[in-house]
């Protein structure tokens, strides 16, 4: 048995992904047998920071797990006091989240405190190195992060690259595991009816917060396409759900809505979907399209695997390195164009021709996996 301390978003923070990762890890850790807490955010962001409606989740606190509330990303004191108390506090491993550089100060100060206890060794699961949005400092806040790092895990080779430009500690890449805490897939039916969404209607699916790089405007001008070249069977053209959040000022969708009279074709459900609603959003779908401008990795892929839902994901970064061409999913170029064109594939295919696939390959996505990795790091 050791003792672990996890750094990062958790109840009663949202924190999408990151949140859900973090307490799996820790159920995964407690199913072995080690003592878990996890450290989270009492502010993460300033409000005028923060591009949702709200940081905070509505659902009732995880019962199973010791999650403390206590960190101020801008308070240098509050960094102090932390610091201090992890380094007495002496837990064998502290595995810190690090996805943003503007929490490269905070994390950094309470990581070098605690590491003069000269036991704990310290693991960051880095999902960015450099931000998808840069920004002035990105550089150097994140070269104060990785000083007390002992080891690094990554989720992507372009992860590892980027790591590599600031340091060559021990690190290992490992795939994203399977999101398989939002339940069991649903009867696509019976999800549909939850969802009041026509039962006969084929339907893709966009999934998660909205921003620039996640090309949701490529992808709407992809379905403006489809509408152009199948226009007079209106009942085959896919219906679009974006379910997620704006976290980008929704005018330049709508305009593109409105330009293209997408408006019977695309369904939105933007507001924060709630991790018991999960599993409808997915089981609904046909088809989960990431049409990324840009990526490490996404989130939307294990989450996908879990639900057992063929993918289109652009060719970027890590993403087709996790969906085999024409196994799991189809590979498309981040222009309207290609996308079109492989959404009309993916429906030649057919759902039933990548499941198979699906089934053998998330295999791989294991939590008991990445444990490993941590321990053995």
């Amino acid at each position: 048995m050791q003792s672990v301390v996890i750094i990062g978003p958790a109840y009663p923070l949202r924190g999408g992904g990151l949140a859900s990762f973090n307490e799996r890890l820790a159920r995964e850790f407690q199913y072995q047998h080690d003592n878990v807490t996890i450290y989270t955010f009492s502010l993460q962001y300033p409000s005028f920071l923060f591009p949702g409606t709200s940081q905070y989740s509505n659902e009732p606190a995880p019962a199973d797990l010791n999650i403390k509330v206590c960190i101020n990303s801008i308070n240098p004191f509050n960094w102090i006091k932390i610091g201090n108390e992890l380094k007495k506090l002496k837990p064998d491993i502290i595995v810190v989240r690090y996805w943003l550089p503007f929490m490269g100060p905070c994390l950094g100060t309470i990581l070098r405190i605690a590491k003069k206890n000269r036991h704990t060794k310290i693991i960051c699961i880095a999902d960015n190195i450099l931000p998808h949005e840069k920004r002035v400092g990105d550089k150097q806040f994140t070269s104060y992060f990785i000083k007390p790092v002992d080891a690094f895990i990554t989720m992507s080779d372009k992860v590892m690259n980027d790591l590599r430009l600031f340091t060559d500690k021990p690190a290992l890449k490992l795939v994203h595991p399977l999101y398989d805490n939002f339940g069991d897939k649903v009867d696509k039916a019976e999800a549909r009816k939850h969802l009041n969404l026509n039962a006969d209607d084929r339907i893709i699916l966009f999934f998660g917060f909205i921003r620039e790089y996640k090309g949701l405007d490529i992808l709407l001008k992809a379905m403006a396409l489809l509408k152009q070249q199948i226009p007079n069977s209106q009942f085959h053209i896919p219906k679009l759900l974006v379910a997620g959040e704006f976290y980008k000022d929704r005018k330049l969708y709508d305009d593109i809505i409105e330009q293209n009279n997408l408006q019977s074709l695309v369904i939105l459900r933007t507001s924060f979907i709630a991790d018991s609603e999960v599993k409808y959003y997915l089981s609904a779908a046909d088809f989960v399209i990431q049409p990324y401008r840009n990526a490490t990795q996404s989130g939307v892929t294990p989450l996908a695997y879990h639900f057992e839902k063929p993918m289109l994901v652009t060719n970027v970064g890590g993403l087709p390195a996790l969906v085999p061409d024409e196994k799991v999913g189809l590979i498309a170029e981040p222009n309207p164009e290609s996308i079109a064109q492989k959404i009309k594939q993916l429906y030649v295919f057919g759902e039933e021709h990548f499941l198979q696939y699906l089934k053998e390959e998330k295999k791989k996505y294991s939590w008991a996996n990445l444990v490993e990795a941590i321990k053995q790091l």
